[in-house]
């Protein structure tokens, strides 16, 4: 949680910790400082004094962490956020249960991009191996097998995952793909 205001950050913080670890920053220097690989979702205040939320989450951005950034604020939304990175945006004042669907929302898209790498990568070794070897080849082949039981564990978690969403959230992790067919 990242908020120059120590008494939201304070309470945001108090909300999540009995659900999930949290780091508390104050400033946007200080949560660059304290940002590293093991954050999974940032929840960033955008007018901060010094070093700005969109300042923060442009450089979050540039270092290339894997994390996922919800930007908690009070600043409504225009059109300056088309460009900018982040996942979500919650305008305060927030509620404990939209905080919590904001966060799970994002683990789970999350998890859903990795698991759809990995598939994409296994998927795409299967066919690389199918254009290249013959049916024979690859049925005699123990790691050919073990490649196409990863690639059918893959996608079975990939369904549960896409079976997790709730309607909501996956019309909204869908839409662009559905107004541009």
């Amino acid at each position: 949680m990242v908020d120059d205001e120590p008494d939201v950050a304070d309470a945001y913080a108090a909300q999540l910790e009995g659900e999930y670890s949290v780091l508390t920053a104050y400033s946007g220097q200080e949560a660059l400082e304290t940002l590293d690989d093991t954050v999974d979702v940032v929840l960033l205040d955008r007018r901060m004094p010094g070093l700005s939320g969109d300042d923060v989450l442009e450089r979050i951005r540039d270092r290339g962490l894997d994390c996922r950034v919800a930007m908690v604020t009070a600043v409504d939304p225009d059109f300056d956020i088309i460009e900018m990175p982040f996942d979500a945006y919650i305008t305060k004042p927030v509620s404990r249960e939209e905080l919590f669907e904001t966060i799970e929302r994002l683990l789970t898209f999350q998890s859903y991009e990795k698991q759809f790498q990995e598939l994409y990568r296994v998927s795409s070794k299967v066919a690389t191996l199918r254009s290249n070897k013959s049916e024979t080849e690859l049925a005699h082949n123990d790691a050919y097998g073990r490649l196409l039981d990863r690639r059918d564990e893959l996608r079975e978690r990939l369904d549960e995952t896409i079976g997790s969403f709730d309607d909501d959230d996956f019309a909204t992790a869908f839409k662009d793909f559905d107004e541009e067919a």
